[in-house]
């Protein structure tokens, strides 16, 4: 059993949470959305095959924008191409380890079919097929990752895909208007995954209208407490940025934003297919 929600959402957000009372499943289940975390060591213990498809049947039974359906989700399952698209994340050395690769793709593609089936003229040929199809696929994944968590598997979402899209493009033959959002490392956790503490709630949770507010001193108290709880065990880019006395959250993210990365992926976009105006 998890501990009690409020503790959880306590540790998580630093902040006191009123108890629900909605009744101890309903508590349970919540306890352990809550408490979750991205796992990145598996047990080399396979899942079945028909335990995967049947989680990205309930994945793909979330919300979807207009009952559109633009999103698919490739099982990857041949050995020598889960080897070559993992090669592609070489330098996060835990991708080597992942017992099985999904991959999690837009697809507007559909779209486009139903047109020629309809006879209809396409009138949106701009930035929000793109969209609309990448946050299709985003609320899928997140829907896969509850489920296999609840059914007992640990997840960790790989964005890395996206800096080698054409390689991924071709290795997964994606049609036009067909494109990679993120892949899933899948498997059984190896040990409990660590539970990041987010931003408190007063930063990202806002009532009718966004505040107008200065919150410098907010993020740099939350870098000092996860600092304290939860320090980074590596320095990223030390060669080129050196080691920072102090290596919290704030230097972690800013150095990561502090090169280019992906400055191609809309040349890539427009590759596909789509107008991104």
């Amino acid at each position: 059993m998890p501990p009690p929600l409020e503790q959880i959402l306590h540790d998580r957000f630093q902040s006191d949470v009123s108890p629900l009372a909605l009744g101890p499943d309903a508590d349970t289940a919540l306890a352990r959305i809550a408490g979750r975390g991205s796992c990145r060591a598996f047990t080399s213990k396979p899942v079945p095959g028909a335990v995967l498809e049947a989680l990205c049947a309930v994945a793909l039974s979330a919300p979807s924008k207009s009952d559109l359906q633009q999103r698919d989700i490739v099982i990857v399952e041949e050995e020598g191409l889960k080897t070559e698209l993992l090669g592609l994340l070489s330098a996060q050395a835990w991708t080597g380890h992942v017992p099985h690769l999904l991959v999690f793709c837009g697809n507007h593609a559909r779209q486009r079919t139903l047109h020629d089936l309809s006879g209809h003229p396409f009138a949106n040929d701009h930035l929000d097929g793109f969209f609309n199809a990448a946050v299709d696929a985003g609320i899928a994944l997140s829907a896969f990752v509850l489920a296999a968590e609840a059914a007992g598997l640990g997840c960790c979402p790989i964005s890395t895909v996206r800096n080698f899209p054409d390689e991924v493009d071709r290795l997964l033959n994606l049609p036009d208007f067909v494109f990679p959002v993120a892949g899933l490392a899948v498997g059984y956790p190896a040990s409990d995954p660590p539970v990041s503490r987010r931003l408190p709630l007063s930063c990202t949770v806002h009532r009718d209208r966004y505040p107008d507010a200065d919150v410098a001193e907010t993020l740099t108290a939350y870098d000092t407490l996860r600092h304290r709880h939860q320090p980074y065990p590596v320095q990223r880019r030390s060669d080129t940025l050196g080691e920072a006395a102090h290596y919290g959250w704030i230097e972690d993210k800013t150095r990561q934003y502090s090169l280019p990365e992906r400055a191609d992926f809309g040349a890539y976009v427009r590759r596909k297919g789509f107008s991104l105006d």
